[in-house]
């Protein structure tokens, strides 16, 4: 069959022959109708991610909308390395074989599940345990992710919306979406002071971050605070992704002085139990146009021009059957 191929770490893929995947008990053969090339794919293709399992070649993909011999669309993933969701066809586990709604537009699915999941499971989660969001903070609004999570936390009732990031435009539109933007300059001091400003005396229930490194230690340095008097704040703080770097610094003090969890989620410590039981939920919120969703598409067979073309997080490159 046609696949992507990564032949070696940090290489583009190459459109190629690869073996026909089988499917053994469990699993069952689905057509590709779309699949996005998400930031886990290039890092898990690249052996950066900790969830690469280390070998070439391999298809890249993690997710994908399918089409089954009965004709029916699905969306799966958990696909058997070295095998992965780009290419003409897949061995699906049956277990995550999830049917598209009535009107669900394949591209959007593929291109939202991933990015979107990350903070739609945090941000409901966290209005379920506390009762109402409040303030919700992003390091990293201007990517995709961030700005479906500004989307999410307005859908789930969020009082107030802070987004950090780089790009005036992506900031701009971050805006639009309803956050309240501050532009991260690198000068760590000033853009704290920025933040506090933004957050204008409130404390975050949730902070995502998708960023970590420095745009972390600057929010760190935002949410530091003096005194001895017991902390009215119940902050979470979820490390998301590591855009700027894989490190960072946690002040003491800021773990001591304020009523703060750090935690992190990803594969392997987010639970597929919940992980299964708000896909569908998600589906529907795509498929109803809650969620805003901007894709590109490439063919199957252009998979090395889709990978290497120029992006800046406005939209998610989707790789088409074809």
């Amino acid at each position: 069959m046609k696949a992507a191929i990564v032949k070696a770490p940090n290489v583009a893929p190459e459109y190629g022959d690869f073996a026909e995947p089988i499917a053994d008990e469990g699993y069952e053969l689905v057509e590709l109708v779309a699949a996005g090339i998400h930031n886990v794919v290039r890092s898990l293709a690249a052996g950066r991610h900790y969830g690469s399992a280390g070998k070439w070649p391999q298809i890249p993909g993690v997710d994908a909308v399918a089409r089954t011999p009965a004709g029916d669309l699905i969306y799966t993933g958990f696909i058997q390395p070295p095998y992965g969701t780009l290419a003409e066809r897949m061995a699906a586990p049956t277990t995550m074989r999830i049917p598209l709604p009535s009107g669900a537009d394949p591209v959007q699915v593929a291109g939202g599940l991933n990015p979107g999941l990350s903070s739609w499971l945090l941000l409901n989660a966290r209005a379920a345990e506390i009762g109402e969001l409040g303030t919700v903070l992003i390091l990293g609004v201007t990517g995709m992710a961030g700005s479906l999570a500004v989307q999410h936390a307005r859908i789930l009732g969020a009082t107030q919306v802070v987004g950090l990031g780089r790009s005036p435009a992506r900031l701009q539109h971050a805006a639009k979406l309803g956050a309240k933007t501050v532009a991260l300059t690198g000068e760590r001091d000033a853009d704290a002071a920025a933040l506090v400003d933004a957050l204008d005396g409130a404390a975050p229930s949730i902070v995502l971050d998708f960023l970590w490194a420095a745009a972390a230690e600057t929010a760190f340095t935002a949410l530091g605070r003096r005194g001895l008097e017991e902390d009215t704040a119940n902050i979470a703080y979820v490390q998301i992704g590591a855009m700027a770097g894989p490190e960072a610094a946690v002040p003491a003090a800021l773990l001591r002085s304020r009523h703060i969890r750090i935690s992190g989620s990803g594969a392997g410590s987010t639970s597929i139990a919940d992980i299964m039981a708000q896909i569908p939920v998600y589906i529907q919120l795509i498929a109803d146009h809650q969620v805003e969703v901007p894709t590109r598409t490439y063919p199957l067979s252009s998979i090395s021009e889709a990978w290497t073309a120029p992006t800046n997080g406005t939209r998610r490159t989707v790789i088409v059957a074809g």
